[in-house]
């Protein structure tokens, strides 16, 4: 990544941080974009340079700002010597605790996802983001091709969205409800994983699994 590249990345994520600070008050507007870039020392011309879509420019940047934060709390773990559902479930917990002091925006930035104009971003920054985790937790490229890398993003996708959304609502100590319900969610997709599996034998040979090749559900 070039120096400038960087510094752009930065710049956007010091203004979407302050962002998070106004959002529930003011939701994800161009308003926000202006009070966030003023916090974060931005001249105005700058930062709209940086989000030319306004408050929707910032919707997009929350979840790749997400994604980067998960994958840098968990870089110095071991992850490989975890079960891969337990890597799975670390990975997915380090992105609610990053976002959890910022609950109230969140709330307001899924009213905005459901916006239409802004539905296509959402659906493709969470293909972007169990994309990610499926590559952090260690899936060899060979057993992620075909019918099993789209099963997997398929039924991760499921586990995040509805685990998030228990979350938003959790109000026990520690989030440990949350914590019970992703376990739960985990050892559903478990056993859809593996019948999924065993119907994709049926499929034509263009997705079928290799003999050989790894399941298609997480193990």
């Amino acid at each position: 990544m070039s120096e400038a590249a960087a510094r752009r990345i930065a710049l956007r994520d010091r203004i979407l941080e302050a962002a998070l600070l106004h959002a529930p008050f003011d939701g994800w507007t161009d308003r926000v974009l202006e009070h966030a870039a003023r916090d974060a020392g931005v001249d105005p011309a700058t930062a709209r340079r940086l989000f030319p879509r306004g408050g929707d420019g910032l919707l997009e940047w929350l979840d790749d700002w997400a994604d980067r934060r998960m994958l840098a709390a968990v870089a110095e773990e071991d992850l490989a010597a975890l079960p891969l559902h337990r890597r799975i479930a670390r990975l997915l917990w380090a992105r609610f605790t990053v976002l959890a002091p910022h609950r109230e925006a969140l709330r307001r930035a899924v009213v905005a996802k459901g916006l239409p104009h802004n539905l296509p971003g959402g659906l493709q920054a969470l293909w972007r983001t169990v994309d990610r985790i499926w590559k952090a937790a260690g899936v060899r490229e060979a057993e992620d091709r075909g019918f099993s890398r789209y099963t997997r993003r398929a039924l991760l996708a499921a586990v995040l969205v509805t685990t998030f959304f228990y979350w938003l609502e959790d109000e026990s100590d520690d989030s440990i409800a949350t914590r019970a319900f992703l376990d739960r969610r985990l050892r559903d997709v478990l056993v859809l994983g593996r019948t999924v599996g065993r119907l994709a034998d049926f499929l034509p040979a263009p997705f079928r699994r290799r003999p050989g090749a790894a399941g298609t559900g997480p193990s």
